[in-house]
């Protein structure tokens, strides 16, 4: 008859019935010391996660007009699934995103590149 009480309570006694004494739980100086990689703060050793500072490839490159008939370079900044790749993930300029989204849809209407993935 209790576990039928306890179902047919509201959602805020049972929140209180867990949020009691938490004895049962190890202080966290008892705990297990998880690995490199176990996420146990990433301080304990491992490696450091290091992120590269992104590049705007067309100003490195000195490459002023992005055309859409170069698409081997368009080809960089489009997924695999076919999409544009924002900038956080290519590092581009605003400017320079926005010319490179134009070329890409150039391409794209001429049959240059696909507009989706091959679906296979």
């Amino acid at each position: 008859m209790a576990d039928e009480d306890k179902r047919d309570a509201p959602s805020g006694d049972r929140r209180d019935s867990r949020s009691g004494d938490r004895s049962d739980r190890p202080e966290r100086s008892d705990r297990p010391d998880r690995g490199p990689r176990g996420g146990g703060g990433g301080r304990s050793g491992g490696r450091r996660f290091f992120r590269r500072k992104k590049v705007d490839y067309f100003s490195v490159n000195r490459i002023d007009v992005i055309d859409y008939k170069n698409v081997d370079t368009l080809r960089n900044f489009v997924g695999d699934r076919g999409k544009i790749l924002p900038r956080r993930h290519t590092g581009l300029s605003a400017e320079h995103q926005r010319q490179l989204k134009r070329a890409i849809k150039r391409a794209r209407n001429i049959a240059l590149l696909p507009f989706a993935a091959d679906a296979g």
